[in-house]
């Protein structure tokens, strides 16, 4: 009986020590992406044409293809020696590790051997070169459906194919003129430039000319001595480069260009082909950002042959999504608006009338995912159930009779199988780091493949909570709160705010860690600080007029929000309102700097990276959709000018900046500091050599112990 107690009483302290084990900056920063992420299933995909599932997995040492459906077990579906045995006869040498594999873009398998892009044939065997080494060792390498490749070389583009040969579409490609690639700075959903068609002869592409934008210095500190590297950076109020579009016919070697007409600084947008190839669309947006018109194109001479439809508003148009034709109806077309206040998705026939529309309340759809066999249903994602949660449906699109397909709470990552009989969906919620099940559409069978465990349970952990409060405007705005380990609501414990407020960014989700993507949260909680965050009015997926507050002012209705939020914060009796601090990035870290300038004391120290600090030195493209031009809006410029209000800083401040960025230029930080120094100010600052506008890689680590120390230097 002593030895059965002395047993029980050493577990119970092996548990009790499991779970005080805390959280290194490596664990929360690094290990979060490995060996503390939840676990999954690697390269999870349906095979093309079947509802048959296989995922990557290590076998007895070696990694081989699993398969498996809702109604059979899982088997070994391909070993490494399996495949090299289907490639060898086709001579392209032997791989030594399994390489990725596309079963679900097309019946053939897609991969590389050596540099090689593949193609193997599971019904006859045949393995086919798809884009042979040398191109695919170039830039924005794209294969159409007719075996042709293109890509881009010295700053030209090329296209090669077997049957033809290499050919070179331009001529005078430069830094100053750039094809091929994504222009727009990567807004308006763009993100690469080359566009084939259906039948795979036509190819559709972008030229960018910015010679008329000014070089932008980007300095190279790892050189001897150091290298400057001019960027293209068309700054707000500005000259903006100017874009037009070709389309290459393959098979005959000839261009023609897209007659879009002027101004030249407008922005070709959502590039999308007819299903029979005649025809080109591009969303066509002004300057402004304004007024948005989706316009068709002769593919054979360029010529302009109508505007399908128009849309304006007052603040901004942002189409982000191009039209998707109906599968099996070719004169019907899919496209997404936010038009009524929310995204939502609208039926049209060929000639832009509209027939309906096809979702429709309060929510947004987040994406669209396609359609089943016969072209009868259209799947997408929203956020119906919750702004803080994802779910699949589909919309009968004839009767617009919508069906809920996923069921449990959280947020739900899906893939539809091609006849949209089955689907995969990996789901997370607060208190569940990852279920993956199969699912039937029509019946809701349900197969769970994996079911993660808690990654980070042996750790001593905050409590996690998700909750909204609302504004003095009677909305409601989600919060996220950990709470310190070991938890006595009797104490008093220093605060950590972290935020962002503003478009295109969530930080609160029903999902796995509340949505944040590392451990640094619950890192502090577990150092004693209570963490907070809260979606502020112009974050995302809350429908227009809750992001279109940030027009013109960037900022006031965030900092009333915040204001609000505090409120919530500093009336907790366990939350020590004499040691808050306050941390963003990007947009986050303007507001951060924005908050302390206006709301001196309230917050000991703060913390922002990558601060837009001046808004007139911000890209055009982003910068002017949210503000107009300081041409336009001399108020709203001035008063976001935070470079001209260093003076009234008053409490410790550090701003971090990588010293390679080229989203928000280190001009921002640099004339801060400068102005702080004009005013006799202190303010502390930070360097990252090698990073751009996020420090990434094992550096991460390095970012957040000095935030860290930071707060942990200035709050009790």
């Amino acid at each position: 009986m002593k030895q059965i107690t002395i047993l029980f009483l050493l577990l119970f302290s092996l548990c009790v020590r499991a779970q005080d084990k805390l959280l290194t900056m490596e664990d929360a920063m690094v290990n979060n992406k490995t060996t503390l992420a939840p676990e999954n299933l690697r390269q999870l995909q349906f095979i093309y044409g079947t509802t048959d599932y296989v995922y990557l997995k290590k076998t007895d040492g070696k990694e081989a293809w699993v398969k498996g459906n809702l109604k059979t077990p899982e088997t070994i579906f391909l070993t490494l020696d399996q495949l090299n045995e289907k490639i060898k006869p086709a001579g392209f040498g032997t791989l030594e590790a399994m390489p990725a594999i596309q079963f679900n873009a097309a019946p053939e398998w897609l991969f590389a051997v050596n540099g090689t892009a593949l193609t193997l044939n599971p019904q006859t065997g045949q393995v086919k070169e798809r884009i042979d080494k040398n191109a695919n060792s170039k830039a924005v390498v794209e294969a159409g459906s007719a075996g042709f490749v293109a890509y881009v070389d010295n700053d030209n583009l090329y296209v090669t194919s077997t049957q033809y040969g290499t050919k070179q579409v331009t001529r005078d490609g430069s830094s100053n003129i750039v094809y091929a690639q994504s222009v727009h700075r990567d807004e308006f959903g763009i993100s690469k430039g080359t566009f084939w068609s259906n039948n795979g002869k036509l190819l559709a592409f972008y030229r960018m000319d910015q010679s008329m934008v000014t070089d932008y210095p980007i300095i190279d500190w790892t050189q001897y001595p150091a290298v400057n590297h001019n960027i293209k950076y068309p700054m707000a109020g500005g000259r903006s480069h100017q874009v037009s579009v070709g389309i290459y016919n393959a098979v005959i070697n000839s261009t023609t260009w897209v007659k879009t007409g002027e101004p030249a600084d407008q922005y070709l947008t959502n590039i999308a082909w007819s299903p029979d190839d005649k025809w080109l669309y591009i969303a066509v947006l002004n300057r402004e950002q304004n007024h948005m018109q989706l316009n068709q194109y002769n593919a054979t001479t360029g010529a302009f042959v109508k505007t399908l439809f128009e849309e304006r508003d007052d603040k901004y148009v942002e189409p982000l999504v191009p039209m998707l034709f109906v599968k099996n109806k070719a004169n019907q077309f899919i496209w997404q608006s936010n038009r009524d206040g929310w995204n939502h998705v609208y039926l049209y026939d060929e000639n832009g009338s509209m027939i309906k529309q096809l979702t429709k309340g309060n929510w947004e759809v987040t994406e669209v995912k396609g359609f089943d066999a016969k072209g009868e249903n259209l799947f997408y994602m929203s956020t119906e159930a919750s702004p803080i949660t994802r779910n699949l449906y589909a919309v009968n699109i004839k009767t617009g009779v919508t069906k809920k397909i996923t069921e449990a709470a959280g947020v739900h990552t899906t893939q539809v199988s091609t006849d949209g009989s089955a689907i995969v969906d990996a789901y997370a919620a607060a208190d569940n780091p990852r279920t993956v099940e199969i699912r039937d559409v029509k019946s809701s069978a349900t197969k769970t493949i994996l079911q993660a465990a808690n990654p980070i349970s042996n750790y001593a952990l905050g409590k996690l909570s998700i909750f909204t409060i609302k504004n003095n405007a009677g909305t409601e705005l989600y919060c996220r709160m950990y709470t310190p380990v070991h938890f006595d609501s009797t104490k008093k414990y220093p605060v950590i705010v972290y935020w962002y407020g503003g478009p295109h960014a969530q930080l609160i989700l029903n999902a796995w860690n509340g949505g944040a993507s590392d451990y640094w949260f619950q890192y502090m909680a577990e150092r004693g600080y209570l963490v907070f965050s809260v979606d502020t009015r112009g974050s995302d997926n809350r429908g227009k007029a809750f992001e279109q507050t940030i027009f013109r002012r960037a900022g006031v209705a965030q900092m009333e929000d915040m204001e609000d939020a505090l409120r919530y914060v500093t009336a907790l009796p366990y939350a020590d309102k004499e040691q808050m601090g306050l941390f963003g990035w990007s947009y986050g870290g303007f507001m951060t700097t924005d908050f302390v300038l206006h709301h001196p004391g309230t917050f000991k120290a703060a913390v922002a990276g990558g601060p837009v600090m001046d808004w007139k030195y911000y890209e055009i493209m982003y910068g002017e959709r949210y503000m107009d031009t300081p041409q336009e809006n001399p108020e709203g410029y001035e008063a976001t000018n935070l470079i001209k209000q260093a003076g009234k800083l008053k409490d410790k401040l550090l701003l971090i900046h990588g010293l390679q960025d080229p989203v928000v230029v280190q001009q921002h930080s640099v004339l801060f500091v400068k102005a702080c120094v004009d005013a006799g100010v202190q303010v502390d600052y930070m360097i990252y050599p090698g990073h751009e506008h996020n420090v990434l890689g094992k550096d991460r680590a390095h970012l957040y112990q000095k935030v860290t120390d930071y707060f942990m230097n200035n709050l009790k």
